[in-house]
């Protein structure tokens, strides 16, 4: 048995975008910025894509999709877009749950002599809103606060948060990368300037992405060259992965009112199921959490035997697909800097692990997965009773 629950690293592409992106390989796979037919054809896909991508987050424009190539990237022209406008360094504001694309990034501008307040969360993962409004300065130019946590599953207050940044006068970004095509998203009444998607995580192929740019928010490009994408990006736009994009986009918008609640149905189950194992904490919010998303750490982990690294490779032996928050870097084992940021301790940081859901999951997947699950932690540790029989 081959159980996959790791939506929330990929996404299998579905046939539908398979089956456009083989008809633009063979058939319209012109240059999209050639005045001939065959690269007007191409223009044409790009377009489409983009109203398509447009209305999965109900933009009002087309063209406030900007094309990357995937969640990192659009990441990425967010932050230096805004910061390479300033001469002198200001002052900037994310959380302390950021995805590396965000958090690395910040980094290297705070080593080229920019502010940075990293806000604290709580225990499930939650920014305080009176946190931020007390972190803004008079140079603060932009924020940047995650929508859906990719390795907790909390989803921020990010309407709120907006409210505030905007208030304030500065600019706000959301990586939405996990929550695009999970929960609505309406641009038009949520007060976000900049959003960042990514193609792979809702079906589509991987090597897209999208940057939403509010109409009259002003970014430096980061790549000189022909001025693809209204300027904001440069280089030929990949056609295939754009239209596979699109089509993904589209159906996700279609699918978002029945296939959401059948996911959270699944969450849930999976929750109640694992309660009944001692030594497994929810990490996360149990309430504003992604739909698909089910993750816990263990008290007990040591690093070695007992770590999330260790479960994601038992069940792997086992046929199923999980991940671990903490990272390996030269052989050594280094806790999750998410749940240390809230507030875990350096051994259950260790142990933190992640299940998430998708399109394929059914019942039969989670209750397997659980009893494998159990299996596991028997079986490395007897000693500690871990497992109720």
């Amino acid at each position: 048995m081959q159980i996959y629950l790791d939506y929330s690293a990929t996404t299998p592409t579905r046939k539908e975008a398979i089956a456009v992106m083989q008809t633009i390989l063979t058939q319209q796979w012109g240059n999209p910025s050639s005045l001939h037919e065959w690269g007007q054809r191409a223009a044409t896909v790009v377009e489409q894509a983009r109203v398509q991508v447009a209305g999965l987050i109900n933009a009002a424009t087309p063209e406030s999709i900007v094309f990357t190539s995937g969640g990192t990237e659009a990441d990425n022209l967010a932050i230096m877009g805004v910061a390479r406008l300033y001469a002198v360094p200001q002052h900037l504001i994310i959380s302390s749950v950021e995805h590396s694309a965000i958090s690395e990034t910040v980094g290297l501008l705070e080593m080229w002599g920019w502010e940075v307040t990293r806000l604290s969360v709580d225990i499930k993962g939650r920014v305080n809103p009176l946190d931020l409004k007390a972190a803004l300065r008079h140079n603060t130019t932009l924020v940047s606060i995650i929508y859906g946590q990719s390795e907790v599953g909390t989803v921020q207050p990010i309407e709120e948060l907006c409210k505030i940044v905007r208030s304030h006068g500065a600019l706000f970004h959301t990586d939405a990368v996990q929550v695009a095509g999970r929960l609505p998203i309406d641009v038009q009444q949520l007060p976000v300037d900049l959003l960042s998607l990514s193609s792979h995580k809702i079906y589509g192929p991987q090597g897209a992405g999208a940057l939403y740019v509010r109409p009259g928010v002003d970014l430096m490009p980061l790549l000189g060259g022909g001025g693809q994408e209204m300027g904001l990006r440069s280089g030929t736009q990949a056609v295939p992965i754009i239209a596979g994009f699109g089509v993904a986009a589209e159906l996700a918008a279609e699918e978002l009112a029945t296939e959401t609640p059948r996911l959270i149905q699944l969450r849930d189950r999976a929750f109640a199921q694992l309660a009944e194992i001692p030594g497994l904490i929810v990490t996360g919010d149990g309430c504003d959490r992604l739909p698909h998303h089910v993750s816990m750490c263990l008290e007990n982990a040591d690093g070695k035997k007992l770590s999330g690294k260790a479960l994601v490779r038992q069940l792997n032996l086992a046929g199923i697909g999980i991940s671990a928050g903490a990272a390996c870097h030269s052989g050594k084992l280094s806790p999750s800097p998410i749940l240390l940021a809230m507030g875990y301790s350096e051994k259950a940081a260790l142990g933190g692990i992640r299940i998430t859901l998708g399109r394929d999951t059914i019942e039969a997947d989670i209750d397997w997965t659980v009893m494998v699950l159990k299996q596991v932690l028997h079986r490395l540790t007897p000693d500690l009773s871990l497992v109720k029989r």
